[in-house]
């Protein structure tokens, strides 16, 4: 992973709303759509990282154990597919059904 300078938001920052589809059920996804919850963990991902490569098994693992928990989970893909062919919305529902995540994945 490359060492990228960025910056930290505080804790307690409320988060932008956000309307995403979801690449396996086509549903869009917001904010909203985890209010009933009483935290939200966003998790951006894609295909071609080595790290998320790395940790993509255990990340499946998180969203097995807190299904049905009172937190919500969602992951985010930002990147664009003309740059990165495998973080094409088609390949990213591949992965997400090969290992049976249990949160929706937006594009």
């Amino acid at each position: 992973m490359s060492l990228t300078p960025s910056t930290m938001l505080s804790l307690g920052t409320n988060a932008p709303d956000f309307q995403l589809p979801d690449i396996v059920s086509g549903n869009t996804i917001s904010l909203k759509t985890f209010s009933a919850q009483k935290a939200l963990l966003v998790i951006f991902l894609c295909r071609h990282c080595p790290f998320v490569n790395h940790v993509q098994q255990e990340l499946a693992q998180i969203g097995k154990d807190y299904a049905g928990k009172d937190i919500g989970i969602v992951a985010i893909s930002a990147n664009d597919a003309a740059n990165y062919p495998d973080d094409a919305p088609d390949k990213l529902k591949i992965m997400t059904q090969e290992l049976d995540f249990k949160f929706p994945l937006c594009y």
